[in-house]
């Protein structure tokens, strides 16, 4: 899930990598539809970035020296429990 500054990195409509919302231009506006995708794509991402905002502000990523597999791993632990502890 990107936010719309990716808008436009993939755009193979069958196999997208990069999900991003729908811009309106000057002579066409969003239609209803594509104003109810881009919330349910802010709704998603707004959760993963709350999260991440979370271990910044912790400083959990500052001391992180590890294989990246490692790390990744661990990055998907440390955001269950982070969104386990912010909806508590």
């Amino acid at each position: 899930m990107g936010d719309l500054g990716f808008t436009g990195l993939d755009d193979d409509p069958d196999n997208p990598v990069v999900i991003t919302g729908c811009k309106a231009a000057r002579t066409k506006p969003v239609t209803a539809a594509k104003k109810q995708v881009n919330k349910l794509i802010a709704s998603v991402r707004a959760v993963c970035e709350l999260a991440f905002a979370h271990l910044k502000n912790w400083r959990i990523l500052t001391k992180l020296r590890l294989n990246v597999r490692h790390a990744t791993t661990l990055l998907r632990a440390l955001l269950v429990l982070t969104n386990t502890e912010v909806a508590r």
